[in-house]
C-alpha cells in the first residue's frame, strides 16, 4: 500500500474541518501527559490518527499548534475571571477574592492548558490573536487593581494601578505554579493555596499602607490622624520624596 493511499485512510472520517480540532485536541492530551516541550508535531499527528505530513495543513509548525493552544487557553482565561470579578460585584472584597480563587482553580483543572499558556516557551508577542487574549485576561487583574488602588487612605500616596495588578499577578501566577497545580509537579502546602493567596495579598497590601482590612470601603467618619502619621505596621511613615 502507497503512503498516500495510508493517508487518505489515516485521514478518512476528517471532514468539516474536523482535522484541526482533532490536532488540536491531541496536542492538549500530550501537554496533559507530558508537558508543552514532551512531544512533537510527529506525536500529535500520531495521536489524532492522520499522517505526519496531515498538521502543516492547518499548523506550520508545532510552535504555531502549541500558539493556537495557548490562546484558547487564555480566552477560557479570561472568561473564567471575567465571571469571577463581575465588575467588583457585590462588593470588592468578595469580588477580589473570587478572582484570585478562579485563577488557582484554572491552573487545578485545566493543567495543559496552563502548561501552554505559561510553561511552553511560546512567546506571546508573536501571534496577535494570543496577546489580545492574554492581555483581555490581565485586564480583569488590572481592572481590579485599579479599584484598589482607589481605596488608598488618606495620606497615602496612591499606588499605580499597573504595578499593583503585576504584583497581585506574580503572586497568583506563583502560587498557582506551584501548590495548585493539577498535575504531579504540586508541591504540598500545610494550608490551602487559597488561603496562602489571601494572606500573601493582605500582607502585601499592608505593606502599601493600607488598613487592616484593606478590600472594604474606608470609613470616612473615623479618626484617621494616627494613620496619617503612621505608616504600616505602625512605623513611622518614610518621606519617599527625598
Amino acid at each position: 500500500m502507497s503512503w498516500r493511499k495510508q493517508e487518505r485512510r489515516a485521514e478518512r472520517g476528517y471532514h468539516h474541518g474536523n482535522l484541526k480540532e482533532a490536532l488540536l485536541q491531541a496536542a492538549l492530551d500530550l501537554i496533559g501527559q507530558k508537558g508543552a516541550a514532551g512531544f512533537t508535531f510527529a506525536d500529535a499527528a500520531r495521536m489524532a490518527g492522520v499522517s505526519p505530513a496531515a498538521p502543516y495543513r492547518h499548523f506550520r509548525d508545532r510552535d504555531e499548534l502549541l500558539s493556537s493552544i495557548a490562546q484558547r487557553g487564555f480566552e477560557q482565561f479570561a472568561a473564567v475571571l471575567t465571571s469571577a470579578w463581575d465588575d467588583g460585584r457585590p462588593d470588592l472584597k468578595s469580588a477580589f477574592e473570587r478572582v484570585g480563587k478562579a485563577y488557582l482553580a484554572f491552573a487545578r483543572d485545566e493543567p495543559a492548558f496552563y502548561s501552554a499558556m505559561f510553561e511552553s516557551g511560546i512567546s506571546v508577542d508573536a501571534n496577535p490573536a494570543l496577546q489580545a487574549a492574554a492581555e483581555r485576561a490581565f485586564g480583569i487583574v488590572r481592572a481590579a487593581a485599579e479599584r484598589l488602588a482607589a481605596l488608598a487612605p488618606p495620606g497615602t500616596p496612591r499606588p499605580p494601578a499597573l504595578m499593583v495588578a503585576l504584583h497581585i499577578w506574580s503572586m497568583s501566577h506563583g502560587i498557582a505554579s506551584l501548590f495548585s497545580r493539577g498535575d504531579a509537579a504540586r508541591r504540598k502546602l500545610p494550608m490551602s493555596p487559597e488561603e496562602l493567596l489571601e494572606a500573601e495579598v493582605l500582607i502585601y497590601l499592608r505593606g502599601l499602607g493600607f488598613s487592616a482590612d484593606p478590600l472594604s470601603e474606608p470609613d470616612r467618619t473615623r479618626d484617621t490622624t494616627r494613620e496619617k502619621a503612621a505608616g504600616p505596621w505602625d512605623k513611622p511613615k518614610q518621606d519617599f520624596k527625598k
